[in-house]
């Protein structure tokens, strides 16, 4: 039997998690690289922010994930650059060579070059995030207690910036733990004046799903209390200040950016193989334009097709396909048959704004409100890896659903004095 091929995996989220698990051991030996040690469940992490899960029930570890896999080896590293030419890649543990290398690496926040906004606001893009913004809205709440109350105004507002999934999903759990859960928790705040802004540089919310979702998720949000500021953009936050282009500020200590996103950018390629947001352009089967052994997979991967002439959306979806198409076509290469090209096929897209309110998108229909909230809650559990993660999420949606309440929330920051008498 000819040797295995060796396949360095960087990235270990969707895509690269469904990779390293498909290729098969009898022709591939996976080294599966990634600068945490855990694959994150990225849909949930707004619910990790809001204090209704805990971290650990949505971060799987790679070892534990591949214990049974012995054609895989983990190694926790940052990928700097690739050397197409001699395949390799170097990391910052090293150089590791391969035969195949899979690009899977994802995406983060896109501030547009603003880096004071970078520096002053939150992104949601991984596990650590979701628990920065959980400590940080906790904490401003203990602080507000001990203020007088001509300070509380900037404490008292919290902006999220971008009306996609992220930020409906974040305003709508927001508002709904602000009208049910804090006022239990921090009796001498007047929650009244606890403002929840969402900034939109469109016309409308969810602007990639259809007008019925659009005009549901807005009415929603608006019945629970959120602002929409709608067809309006941010140009600048200090910290205690954000200003919109319309010359509006709103003074606030909480902006959490889910505006944007672009690929982690890894050098190694030419200029013209990458878009504007850092997406790598690659053909109908994931390979890299001018390499016969490079492919790029997921929300990093830029492909043009006859019914996504722009490009795939970044959804889970399409890099789950994508992964599982690649694994299939790469072992029809090695037994030398034609692969087969990638197309997306969409099942839809859906957003949860809160408790009973969420709107789904099908190819055969739209649907709102309760029905539309349990198939999103069913749809998430099935993504979710392990059967046992299934299980404490569904008791805590369950336990959450029938009391309102949830006991989640710990501020877990670092003990700056632990080494010390004082």
């Amino acid at each position: 039997m000819e040797k295995r091929k060796k396949v360095v995996v960087v990235g270990g989220g969707f895509a690269g998690i469904q990779v390293a698990r498909r290729l098969d051991s009898n022709f591939f030996d996976v080294v599966l690289i990634d600068k945490i040690n855990h694959h994150q469940f990225q849909p949930l992490f707004y619910q990790v922010a809001t204090s209704q899960i805990e971290p650990g029930n949505i971060s799987f570890p790679f070892r534990q994930i591949f214990r049974n896999k012995n054609n895989v080896q983990i190694r926790l590293a940052e990928v700097t650059r690739i050397f197409p030419d001699k395949n390799k890649i170097s990391s910052g543990i090293g150089d590791f060579y391969y035969d195949i290398l899979i690009i899977a690496a994802g995406c983060k926040t896109n501030y547009f070059g603003n880096k004071e906004i970078c520096k002053e606001s939150f992104s949601l893009k991984t596990t650590y995030d979701a628990i920065k913004i959980r400590n940080h809205t906790l904490k401003i709440f203990e602080k507000i207690i001990s203020i007088k109350e001509e300070e509380r105004e900037p404490f008292l507002n919290l902006v999220i910036v971008g009306g996609g999934a992220t930020g409906v999903e974040l305003a709508g759990a927001f508002a709904e733990i602000k009208k049910k859960v804090l006022p239990k928790d921090y009796k001498s705040i007047d929650f009244t004046k606890f403002q929840v802004f969402l900034v939109e540089g469109s016309k409308n919310t969810l602007s990639n799903m259809s007008n019925k979702a659009k005009i549901a998720s807005e009415k929603y949000l608006k019945k629970m209390g959120v602002e929409l500021l709608t067809e309006k953009f941010v140009t600048g936050y200090d910290g205690k200040t954000l200003t919109l282009n319309n010359n509006e500020k709103i003074k606030t200590r909480t902006v959490i950016w889910a505006a944007g996103v672009k690929g982690n950018f890894i050098e190694g390629f030419p200029p013209d193989c990458y878009t504007h947001s850092n997406r790598i352009k690659v053909d109908r089967i994931n390979k890299v334009p001018g390499s016969d052994n490079i492919f790029a997979l997921g929300d990093i991967a830029y492909m043009e097709t006859p019914k996504y002439p722009g490009g795939h959306p970044q959804l889970a979806n399409v890099a789950i396909n994508q992964a599982k198409n690649l694994t299939r076509n790469l072992k029809k290469i090695i037994k030398g048959k034609p692969p087969a090209e990638y197309e997306y096929r969409d099942l839809g897209s859906m957003a949860t704004i809160g408790q009973n309110k969420a709107v789904a998108d099908f190819p055969f229909v739209s649907l709102k409100g309760f029905f539309a909230w349990i198939i999103w809650m069913f749809l998430h559990l099935m993504l979710i890896l392990s059967v046992r993660n299934k299980l404490i999420i569904f008791i805590n949606w369950a336990w959450k659903y029938i009391i309102n309440d949830s006991s989640l929330r710990l501020i877990l920051t670092e003990d700056m004095n632990s080494c010390g008498d004082k």
